[in-house]
């Protein structure tokens, strides 16, 4: 009988201990119990951008590939302009070397004020010149390709600023609203406009650039007047 008490006392012992251990591993956390599976994601290249190194002020270059601190809204790669066609086959900002640097050295500025340049069109081929002069053949609207513009020269663009986060600045008109609304020298606008028109103009006048009088969103360098016209075309993918 004493063995039988025996057995059971250590049978009884064991249990105890088998359900202590149980309860102190329900009580471990499960992400200890059980490793848990990590899921490395692939490293984001980094984008190298380009210098201007050796390379002649008279150089196409593609913007974005020396400066991602501008926004872009190709219109005439698009059919929301006032041709209401699709002149360039896909959506690039070109400009000769010497555009280029002026612009980042204008866009810096931009950037301490918390707003930036957004392009609507940059360097345009002499041959998209004389597609838009066949759809809207007025010098009023569109220069006349064989003389050409400065767009053609690559020292012309068409921007306007937005903020950090993309939202453009008020400036009164869209982009190639042909009225007097779009004048420099209108003033009976409110006081916000006024204000980023005056930023947008005498940063791009501090870097060599100038305007004309009925377009707030066109700036031209002024050492790229008397470069050649030039028909580069660059590659879609």
């Amino acid at each position: 009988m004493k063995y039988v008490f025996g057995m059971l006392f250590c049978l009884l012992i064991i249990s105890c201990k088998s359900g202590d251990k149980k309860e102190k591993e329900s009580a471990i956390p499960e992400k200890i119990q059980k490793k848990e599976s990590v899921i490395e994601e692939a490293p984001v290249p980094e984008i190298r951008l380009k210098s201007f190194e050796g390379l002649a002020d008279t150089t196409f270059i593609r913007l974005a590939d020396f400066s991602d601190d501008f926004a872009y809204d190709m219109r005439y790669a698009t059919e929301n302009n006032f041709l209401k066609a699709k002149v360039y086959e896909c959506a690039e900002c070109y400009t000769r070397v010497k555009t280029a640097k002026a612009l980042i050295a204008a866009n810096k500025d931009f950037l301490k004020e918390g707003v930036k340049i957004k392009f609507y069109d940059c360097y345009r081929p002499n041959s998209v010149q004389y597609k838009m002069w066949e759809i809207v053949p007025n010098p009023q609207y569109v220069a006349n390709p064989v003389k050409g513009s400065i767009h053609n020269k690559g020292g012309a663009v068409d921007i306007t600023l937005v903020d950090m986060e993309g939202k453009e600045l008020n400036m009164g008109t869209d982009f190639d609203f042909f009225g007097k609304r779009a004048y420099h020298d209108t003033t009976d606008l409110p006081q916000e406009i006024l204000d980023n028109r005056k930023l947008l103009k005498e940063t791009m006048e501090k870097h060599g650039f100038w305007s004309i009088r009925t377009e707030w969103w066109h700036y031209n360098l002024s050492s790229a007047s008397n470069d050649k016209i030039a028909n580069f075309t660059w590659d879609c993918e």
